[in-house]
């Protein structure tokens, strides 16, 4: 198995090879705002060819949801389709029934097919060119540095983090959006002439249906707690006024559908909890809470900073969350030097599997999941044995092969004896 050559174009941007790609071949199409509309689209790409090239845009950091925009889709025989989906009633599902049966082309899917369900578009077969990119090892898997290092062609930048919920959307990022789809079907061919020359596509498969069917994640437990800054904040007491106004700020965001961010930082939060105003008056004279969208929020957020003092000890938050799996790694040779051991090894072991295969150790088997074999060896240390745990930990049956043995061997890893102290004799020299 060959793993990918570096990328020839280090600076694609100074390449005169590269051709700026400014406009879609056949123009802008308009934007599908109606169920005429929707429905003609929809005749349109169930009469296209091959698969078809998917892509969602969101507004995240300006609003709360992660709905979609704008999708956009092109298929050979069909050409682009734009579609606002809230001026369609938030229900695709007429594209959902034209593309049945359909392999459906993205770059990092896991971020887009949540929205996308949320329309009613659910893809029977997927291929994701983002995470083929990872499997091959190429240095940069970008939908833009793919298309240049593999098509040859510069894609326009500038609006990926615009805010689609704007309305009317401008023409400028309808022509960015319809140019994120122009040559994603070409792309996906190229990757996959490189995943089968590299012996991958089966890797790809799994990893490509593991994406499609996975579940929507756990809520988070005490979400609060990624609260920007927070390892500043050590006193419960202090923890619980970041807890209260996170909490305050999350609803109120929710019931606007804006960006928690855009209606109070995470560094005014912490800033609240450190500082300890006296009085709603100390508050809203502090750095951000003085502005005028702020003194409009004022009741609300002194509301969350006394009801945070007000709750009894018992009531306060644990200076530290609970802990999920093992702990940080650096810790390890102090609570369990044997495990420490095992843990070297795994990533010695797997280091040299990426540099073999070309692979990024953490699309191999991700590290999680090397800490947690580590960490609680399973009972049968043998290589079938760790596959099967590995398996039940979510590892695909490719990963599981692959990386098996390597941490089998790495389970058998022994701490290093503790260094002789200082002037102490061994037992040879005392004997002598």
């Amino acid at each position: 198995m060959d793993a990918q050559h570096p990328d020839e174009h280090e600076h694609p941007e100074d390449d005169p090879t590269v051709v700026d790609l400014l406009v879609p071949a056949d123009g802008v199409p308009p934007l599908v705002t109606d169920g005429d509309a929707l429905q003609e689209a929809a005749t349109r790409l169930a009469a296209g060819t091959g698969p078809v090239a998917v892509d969602a845009e969101r507004a995240s950091g300006y609003r709360y949801s992660a709905r979609a925009y704008l999708v956009q889709l092109r298929r050979e025989g069909a050409g682009t389709v734009l579609v606002d989906p809230i001026a369609c009633g938030g229900d695709l599902t007429v594209l959902d029934h034209a593309l049945r049966g359909v392999e459906w082309v993205l770059h990092a899917a896991s971020q887009d097919l949540a929205c996308l369900a949320e329309v009613g578009m659910r893809p029977d077969s997927l291929f994701d060119t983002e995470l083929a990119g990872r499997l091959v090892g190429y240095p940069r898997v970008g939908l833009g540095p793919l298309t240049e290092h593999l098509l040859g062609v510069r894609l326009q930048k500038g609006h990926g983090a615009a805010d689609w919920s704007r309305r009317p959307l401008p023409a400028e990022w309808l022509t960015y959006a319809a140019l994120d789809v122009e040559l994603l079907v070409e792309l996906r061919d190229e990757v996959a002439a490189d995943l089968e020359r590299q012996g991958k596509t089966g890797w790809a498969l799994q990893e490509f249906e593991a994406v499609r069917l996975a579940p929507p994640p756990p809520p988070r437990v005490e979400p609060w707690r990624r609260t920007s800054g927070l390892h500043k904040v050590r006193r419960p007491g202090a923890l619980a006024v970041v807890r209260e106004l996170w909490e305050s700020r999350d609803a109120l965001a929710s019931s606007r559908d804006i960006a928690p961010g855009r209606l109070l930082p995470d560094a005014a939060i912490v800033d609240a909890a450190l500082r300890e105003p006296a009085h709603r008056d100390d508050l809203v004279a502090m750095p951000v809470f003085r502005g005028r969208a702020q003194r409009r929020l004022a009741d609300r957020w002194w509301s969350a900073i006394e009801r945070a003092r007000g709750l009894t000890r018992e009531r306060w938050p644990a200076t530290a969350a609970a802990p999920d799996g093992p702990p940080p790694a650096h810790r390890w040779s102090d609570k369990d030097p044997a495990a420490a051991a095992r843990l070297a090894a795994a990533r010695a072991g797997l280091a040299e599997l990426s540099e073999r295969t070309g692979t990024p150790v953490e699309n191999l088997v991700t590290p999680d999941l090397v800490r947690r074999v580590c960490w609680t060896p399973p009972e049968d240390r043998s290589p079938e044995g760790v596959a099967a745990a590995l398996a039940a930990l979510g590892a695909r049956p490719w990963q599981a092969e692959l990386a098996a043995p390597l941490l089998a061997d790495a389970l058998d890893a022994q701490p290093a004896a503790p260094a002789p102290a200082e002037g102490a004799q061994t037992p040879d020299a005392a004997g002598s």
